[in-house]
């Protein structure tokens, strides 16, 4: 019979489970996180009917798109979390209450190149909150306060939250006399962190037919810097002469002001006017979050406000705003960086019980104790060598071993021992739970990421 060669496809990830642990523990301190504010979880399906998926898309998306068909059903695979929200939404709104606060995590797909840091199939972590009609403006300040709360909960404190206002971006351009051309300039000012400054303006000018003057207005408005502070009072040099700038201005204002309440701290966050973000749904506050020791990595969490998410889909007017992060590309470049903690336990557990006797009625029990006690157990029941025993444990990194021979079952006790120090003690099975809890609780309590 001829061998099928194992592989896996270009452009998806397997991890090998000390990474897969770690991955593991990234979505669990999400999770953990995102349920502080209030939100809840949602899973959607991966496979949903194309016409549903295609309905806000054409273009690339209709290019990158996983379409199939199954008997007369058109189907695709989904290629963000979003839409499928949308989606969701319009099909439940008789059933949810609003303000609608989710979260989700799951596998999205896109038939893009597959390259260095990009996936065909790749992990999204995304929160929303859907207004029915109407959403406050201090839902688009909580956001980044998600942000903050999230990435320090994974061991990250050398990154900024940079914020704008689509507003604000579109009100300067009608001052101009450019409100038609917004959502190109918009787009062009999107790509100034990775093309510069210098080919932002020829498209405005080449591409756009923009004149030189207002080209040139627009790179030295994005180009406003300063603290916070002097970027709202270089801001309000131009209110007064346009009601859309004003009102992106006051709320840029109010949003800015609610941060230090959320207990963001102003070096985690910046007014940035370069922030455009591509998409022209998003309609007012916009976010992009990078790590400022690896500014090479680019944007690893961003998001908006946007002012109907499930317009296709219904005529029920849903403002929202939300953020996503592209979990499978971050964990990919932290780890390629070498920033992910070694001291996790990956381990499938914290103990491994060996039994050495035929009669393994006691180490049964030994493993239930400490089960019961909250600690992870594995029984380990192959006839091998008492080293090979210890050399599996070592191997995949259990923090202890519980061994049990003929001595330790006449006492009823098991000999515990500390895979790091060496140090083994004879202790009843009670008694290892505590030994081991005292051990392990700072070990489950590292961060992801190593401290930086």
């Amino acid at each position: 019979m001829d061998r099928i060669k194992p592989r896996t496809l270009s452009g998806f990830m397997e991890l090998l489970p000390p990474a897969q642990a770690k991955m593991e523990r990234f979505m669990e301190t999400l999770r953990r996180c995102y349920s502080l504010y209030g939100f809840t979880p949602l899973d959607t399906p991966l496979i949903e009917s194309a016409e549903v998926l295609l309905a806000k898309g054409g273009g690339e998306t209709e290019k990158q798109i996983y379409r199939f068909t199954k008997g007369d059903s058109d189907l695709a695979l989904r290629f963000d979390l979003t839409v499928p929200l949308a989606k969701y939404v319009a099909l439940n709104y008789a059933s949810l209450s609003f303000p609608f606060r989710r979260y989700q995590i799951g596998k999205v797909y896109r038939g893009e190149r597959a390259q260095r840091g990009r996936f065909r199939e790749f992990y999204q972590a995304d929160i929303d909150i859907i207004g029915d009609g109407k959403l406050d403006i201090v839902n688009e300040a909580e956001i980044p306060s998600v942000i903050y709360r999230s990435f320090t909960a994974l061991g990250l404190t050398k990154f900024v939250i940079r914020v704008n206002n689509r507003k604000l971006l579109s009100g300067f351009y009608g001052m101009l006399g450019l409100t038609e051309l917004s959502a190109g300039i918009m787009r062009a000012v999107d790509k100034l962190d990775k093309i510069g400054p210098e080919k932002v303006g020829a498209i405005l000018r080449e591409d756009l037919g923009l004149s030189p003057e207002d080209a040139e207005a627009i790179l030295r408005f994005i180009a406003i810097r300063g603290t916070n502070a002097e970027v709202l009072a270089a801001l309000d040099a131009y209110a007064g002469k346009n009601e859309l700038f004003d009102t992106g201005l006051s709320e840029l204002k109010t949003v800015a002001a609610a941060l230090p309440a959320f207990g963001v701290p102003e070096g985690n966050f910046a007014l940035d006017l370069t922030i455009a973000r591509g998409l022209d749904y998003y309609t007012g506050t916009v976010y992009e979050t990078t790590l400022t020791e690896h500014p090479e990595i680019g944007s690893v969490c961003s998001g908006g406000r946007y002012d109907n998410l499930a317009e296709y889909y219904t005529d029920k007017p849903l403002p929202g705003v939300g953020i996503s992060i592209g979990l499978t590309r971050l964990f990919y470049v932290l780890q390629e960086q070498g920033m992910l903690s070694e001291e996790l336990i990956t381990a499938p557990a914290d103990v491994l019980v060996l039994p050495m006797t035929e009669d393994k009625a006691f180490a049964l029990r030994c493993a239930t104790v400490l089960r019961d006690g909250g600690i992870r157990a594995q029984l380990y029941t192959e006839q091998k060598k008492f080293k090979a025993r210890l050399a599996y444990a070592d191997r995949l990194g259990f923090p202890f071993a519980a061994i049990i021979g003929e001595d330790e079952v006449a006492q009823g006790k098991l000999a515990l021992k500390n895979m790091r120090s060496g140090e083994q003690r004879l202790v009843s099975p009670e008694q290892s739970v505590i030994e081991v809890l005292k051990v392990i609780a700072e070990q489950h309590g590292a961060k992801v990421i190593k401290e930086e």
